[in-house]
């Protein structure tokens, strides 16, 4: 699994609070944390920084490429910001996170990508929002997102399809046609571009303490159908073993069994069953209720855990 880390994120009050201060030595042990854990890319969630994007861009670079070697993903609407901090890049291919299918946006960004040898994120989200279908999906990303790549002749290699993960709590209903874009994706085209996701977008609003259980279950499901790519959070230890579970297949313990039958389920386009599942052990329990709500089988709710 390709980690994106997560956690430069301006909607953090440390990051907030870190930007306005110009805390360099926070932002270098933030990114040496998630290398350290696995990360291979770091994304930079700066917000539009309408004010005082002109330094804060190369700045972050700066501050950033002294202590580590990945790629930095620039997450922003700013592109002005985005080409300030792109002209600073000295090691890794950069990757600009995001254009969407909408016109304005498909114009630009993709030129600026190309400009400069960065790799781009595209949402499958057009003028009217984001469809809840996942054939709605595929269609954005085969009839607008990779006809402007050939356009322009900007690399499908360097092109990353993002399906959109939305919110469980809210948005249920996108979850599992989410698990069916990104199996649709990876043979819409040919060859096919890198798919990835916002794999904590599913666990926005979910109580704190059920946010990673939401994140790694959804994961495991994800990975049934080849997902191999995400911004996430490597400093969470039970998103990385569940990861490490099913990429080495280790079955040598009963919730590893259990993730890699969901995973096995899921590729093999079957919906996992109770009988998967020791509903004795509270962990395996707490896996099945949050593969149901996944799956919009049952109606989510913050306590549903505690639900029958």
């Amino acid at each position: 699994m390709y980690i994106i880390g997560e956690n430069i994120h301006i909607i953090s009050p440390r990051v907030k609070d870190a930007l306005q201060a110009k805390d360099a030595l926070f932002f270098q042990g933030r990114a040496v944390a998630q290398v350290e854990a696995g990360a291979q890319a770091l994304d930079l969630n700066l917000g539009p920084r309408k004010k005082d994007w002109e330094e804060i861009f190369p700045w972050m670079v700066e501050t950033i490429e002294a202590v580590v070697d990945v790629p930095l993903s620039f997450d922003s609407t700013n592109l002005l910001g985005i080409e300030a901090g792109l002209k600073k890049v000295t090691k890794a291919q950069p990757i600009i996170n995001s254009t969407s299918a909408e016109p304005e946006r498909l114009e630009k960004v993709p030129l600026l990508a190309k400009k400069y040898n960065a790799r781009l994120v595209a949402l499958t989200m057009g003028t009217s929002g984001i469809p809840v279908a996942a054939d709605a999906r595929v269609t954005i990303a085969v009839e607008k997102l990779i006809p402007r790549m050939l356009e322009i002749d900007f690399p499908i290699s360097d092109l990353i399809i993002d399906p959109l993960v939305l919110t469980v709590s809210g948005c249920q209903e996108y979850c599992p046609e989410l698990i069916e874009a990104i199996r649709t994706l990876q043979v819409a085209w040919s060859p096919p571009p890198a798919i990835s996701v916002g794999l904590s977008n599913v666990s926005n609003s979910v109580p704190q303490e059920n946010r990673s259980l939401v994140n790694r279950t959804y994961c495991a499901m994800l990975m049934g159908v080849g997902l191999n790519m995400m911004i996430g959070d490597p400093l969470d230890a039970k998103l990385q073993d569940t990861i490490r579970i099913i990429e080495q297949r280790d079955d040598s313990t009963p919730v590893g069994r259990l993730y890699l039958k969901i995973c096995d389920r899921i590729a093999a386009m079957e919906t996992p069953v109770i009988d998967d599942v020791d509903v004795n052990d509270p962990d395996q329990a707490a896996i099945w209720k949050t593969v149901q709500i996944l799956l919009n089988k049952v109606i989510y709710a913050d306590a549903y855990l505690q639900l029958a």
